[in-house]
This record gives structure tokens, C-alpha cells and sequence, in this order.
């Protein structure tokens, strides 16, 4: 006995989940790992102006971690000390374009980096913003001393660990979507029928 006209061909298929469903998820881990790291950011670098405002550095993991505490008016690591307002432009349009990118991730991972980086930028842009002299021109609170190494924040070290996640993901061929590159290479194993064997 023929289906009926216009029936789906292949009842049994799976339902595809609706694209909201699916990044609901990796958008939520964007927003907690950013509130997280903001959180964690501006509470350290509070504890830091109390306790080492006298301006000697004290050891936290022998000589090789030291507590210092600077400001830093240039970008992560004291680079471009003389550019605030153009660092300051450039982090806003990055955490800009990263938050609107973030509603297309599929990936955990990918969601993971996106937050380190928005969490990151965002709590040294409220530096840039309500600490002295402030309107984008703020110095950054940095304390964190390694040897041979600028003094940073954490905020900084979770854009580092975010780019360090993404060099990865891009090396595995991991996209946004959660897909690896390569993965579908047009081979036949676990292929969906075509629209000529479904009708047999």
C-alpha cells in the first residue's frame, strides 16, 4: 500500500532538535565562565590594592610567583603603555563581536574560550573605565609577578588560557559548531540513505 502523498519518506528519522535547544547550553557556559572570571578579577585585584598598597612584593610561591602591585595603563603584559584609548576601542569591539558569535556556538569548548576572553577583557575594561584617570584611559590593576615576566592579573591569564584553547580546538579542526574538520569526508559508513533508497 503507497504513503499517502506528501508523507515524509523516511518516518523513522530521527527529529532534528531545534538549533535554540542545542546551543542553549554552550551560550549558558559563555555567560558563567565571563561572570566568573570578572568576579574572580575584580575581587583579586580589591584584595590586591589592600593588602600590598605599602609597595613591597611578597612571595607566594618562593621567587618563582611573586605578589606586586602596579597599574598599568597599556594592555596585558604593560604592552602599548601609550595607546589606553585605542586598547581600550579594540577590546570593547572584541568583546562585542565575541558576545553576538557566542549565540552560534555548538561547541563546550569553543563556549569555554569565549567566555575566558569576554570575562578577561571585560574586567580590565572596568578598570579602563572606573579607575583612575578613568573614561577609558584607567590603569589596569596588575600583581601577579613571574621571573622574566610583565606583571599581570587575572584577568590576563584567562585570555591566555583562552587562546591557548583555541590554538587548539583550531589544530584538531574542532569548528564553533562543535563539528571536526574532516569528519564528514563524503564516505558511505553511517551515511543517510538517499531519496531513491528510502523510496524502495
Amino acid at each position: 500500500m503507497q504513503e499517502e502523498a506528501g508523507a515524509p519518506l523516511n518516518s523513522g528519522a530521527t527529529p532534528t532538535v531545534p538549533p535554540s535547544r542545542v546551543s542553549g547550553r554552550p551560550l549558558a557556559l559563555v555567560a558563567v565562565a565571563a561572570l566568573g572570571v570578572i568576579a574572580a578579577d575584580q575581587a583579586s585585584k580589591q584584595w590586591a590594592q589592600d593588602a600590598l598598597s605599602d609597595g613591597r612584593p611578597r612571595d607566594l610561591l618562593g621567587s618563582f610567583l611573586r605578589l606586586r602591585l602596579t597599574y598599568n595603563p597599556g594592555a596585558a603584559f604593560s604592552l602599548g603603555t601609550n595607546s589606553t584609548l585605542f586598547i581600550t576601542a579594540i577590546a570593547v569591539v572584541v568583546v562585542v563581536v565575541l558576545a553576538v558569535t557566542a549565540r552560534k556556538l555548538r561547541s563546550v569548548p569553543w563556549a569555554l574560550a569565549f567566555g575566558l576572553i569576554i570575562g578577561g577583557a571585560v574586567g580590565n575594561l572596568i578598570d579602563r573605565f572606573f579607575r583612575e584617570p578613568g573614561g577609558g584611559r584607567g590603569h589596569v590593576v596588575d600583581f601577579l609577578e613571574l621571573p622574566h615576566w610583565p606583571i599581570f592579573n587575572l584577568a590576563d591569564s584567562a585570555i591566555c588560557v583562552a587562546a591557548a584553547l583555541v590554538v587548539l580546538l583550531t589544530f584538531r579542526g574542532i569548528g564553533l559548531d562543535g563539528t571536526r574538520e574532516g569528519a564528514h569526508d563524503g564516505t558511505d559508513d553511517g551515511a543517510s540513505p538517499t531519496t531513491e533508497e528510502a523510496q524502495r
